[in-house]
């Protein structure tokens, strides 16, 4: 470019790109520095138990001792994390029994096998028990276990939730495992999920059958077995409507009856049904290493340093993929390298203050969370302390930063008192807290915190709100670059706004490792309640 029109640019430069071409302060340039750096395409997604992820698991753990962190897993910086695949490894035979009489079962007309992962090669065989959507929910004044004995039998429940739940509630049922979980702690030894008939409208269990060996991830322990969300009663198959008026055939309760539940509302009947069933599934698996990033400041209160406040993001992104406009890199620098930098920049800022925190914290850069929440379900069930001594975490994912902030979303706020400091500390920054704009998108299910909530831990994450031009911008990032090669550091950051964020997850963590009082559930809320957290009950 020759020098004159090189000077008419900048003299007739509009504002915004007068704006956007300042120079950066240096918090800015500090916070930008890591999502260039995590986001290049040198680290091509950083996929989890790739090389890529190595070499980003690598660098944080770098800046953690430039920061001057102690390595916080067990002297080391890392917390091997064994990711494992599994899928069913054959078509399974079942059988039901009515007395002498054999009645045809059959895979893909009537049932699905589903693996199990921490019993390869399962077989069980008992009576069966509806009970409906298999849904516990006190403050609901719902059970459908009541009047149920369901010891030593095979649960079989409907697929999905009934209306009428709150949506933090609906999204934890709407997990299989989870109601499995109930089944279990009433002594169930093996559930059934029937497909409902609005999901059988829409993807029936024939389709699924189709495609039922499809790889999932979970985690195997230092034992080597791998994980299983419920594995006294594992959830071991689906059952389709066809095989549901099989199961129901001669039983007090009637399937037309369960029909009629489920498309005009109603009682849900439920009860032992007639015959036995023998379920078998076998299950392929194989492994492959990755690690979580954990460094720590140790407290300075002797009462509460035994006490640690995790800070948490997920490190890993998707990898390389199908080409968007001739780019396979999926970069995630919004997913969630700025989250891994404001657990970075939050540890520099309390270190460079030179006071430390009367309760211990720990900065934890999580594998596999795109994979199911892997990472951080292995670190809730294998803390890198002692277990019982974690007692909160603040987790940063994916804050959309492209626009100036109004408010922020605190997911899990309202459940705890780490959403009054989360809105303390927004206040000092002139923003507001409002609930979430899209209930329905389920968020407080899908990121990291929920791992620690299901360990009993006080969690929340934070995000970007709605308010001024929020909305917009999130729902065009959502639209056009929500795991997407365009994911990248290109993208319109705000780095004034990234910087307000920071303060805030500054402020609230030092709230929480500061104060007198253990950060601690509302009293009898239901996900306290439900995972034995402090003052829930």
């Amino acid at each position: 470019m020759t020098l004159r029109p090189l000077l008419a640019l900048m003299l007739f430069a509009s504002p915004a790109l007068a704006q956007q071409a300042a120079p950066l302060t240096p918090e800015q340039a500090g916070i930008k520095a890591h999502v260039q750096f995590l986001a290049s395409d040198a680290l091509r997604g950083r996929e989890a138990g790739t090389r890529d992820f190595d070499v980003a698991a690598e660098y944080v753990a770098a800046r953690m001792l430039a920061i001057g962190l102690k390595p916080g897993a067990n002297g080391s910086w890392f917390q091997p994390v064994k990711l494992t695949t599994y899928r069913p490894a054959e078509k399974a035979v079942w059988t039901l029994k009515r007395g002498d009489k054999d009645v045809a079962f059959a895979f893909g007309k009537d049932f699905v096998n589903e693996p199990v992962p921490s019993a390869p090669d399962f077989k069980t065989e008992g009576e069966v028990v509806f009970a409906g959507y298999g849904i516990v929910y006190p403050e609901g004044k719902r059970d459908d276990y009541k009047g149920l004995d369901v010891r030593g039998k095979i649960v079989a429940i409907l697929g999905r939730t009934p209306k009428g739940l709150p949506n933090e509630v609906n999204a934890h049922f709407g997990d299989d495992g989870q109601k499995a979980r109930l089944a279990a702690a009433r002594g169930a030894k093996a559930v059934l999920i029937i497909e409902t008939v609005e999901r059988a409208s829409k993807y029936n269990l024939a389709r699924y059958a189709e495609i039922y060996a499809y790889p999932r991830t979970g985690w195997a322990g230092p034992d080597g077995v791998a994980n299983d969300v419920s594995p006294r009663a594992p959830v071991v198959g689906y059952v389709s409507l066809a095989g549901a008026a099989k199961l129901f055939e001669g039983a007090k309760i009637r399937w037309s009856d369960v029909l009629a539940a489920q498309t005009k509302g109603g009682r849900m009947p439920t009860g032992l049904l007639t015959g036995t069933l023998a379920v078998a599934s076998k299950t392929r698996l194989s492994t492959r290493d990755s690690r979580n990033v954990v460094g720590m400041i140790e407290g300075s209160d002797p009462a509460l340093k035994a006490q640690a406040v995790v800070l948490s993001a997920h490190l890993d992104h998707v990898g390389v993929g199908e080409p968007v406009k001739g780019d396979a890199i999926y970069n995630g620098a919004m997913d969630n390298a700025i989250g891994v930098s404001m657990v970075l920049e939050i540890a520099k800022a309390i270190q460079e203050s030179g006071k430390k925190p009367r309760r211990s914290l720990l900065f934890v850069a999580l594998t596999a969370e795109e994979k199911g929440l892997i990472g951080s379900d292995y670190f809730a069930h294998f803390p890198t302390v002692p277990r019982g001594s974690v007692v909160a975490d603040v987790n940063f994912d994916m804050p959309i930063l492209t626009y100036p902030l109004v408010d922020l979303v605190v997911l899990g706020g309202e459940r705890s008192s780490i959403g009054p400091a989360v809105a303390a500390a927004a206040k000092a920054e002139g923003l507001g807290v409002v609930p979430d704009p899209e209930p329905e998108e389920m968020f407080f299910v899908r990121s990291d915190h929920y791992s620690f909530v299901q360990a009993g831990i006080p969690a929340v994450s934070i995000d970007t709100g709605p308010g001024g031009t929020g909305a917009v911008a999130a729902r065009k990032f959502l639209d056009e670059n929500y795991h997407k090669p365009s994911d990248q550091i290109d993208l319109p950051f705000d780095w004034n706004s990234a910087v307000q964020y920071k303060h805030v997850g500054l402020a609230t963590v030092r709230a929480l490792a500061n104060g007198d009082a253990r950060p601690s559930w509302n009293r009898g809320d239901f996900f306290g309640t439900l995972f034995g957290g402090a003052g829930a009950e």
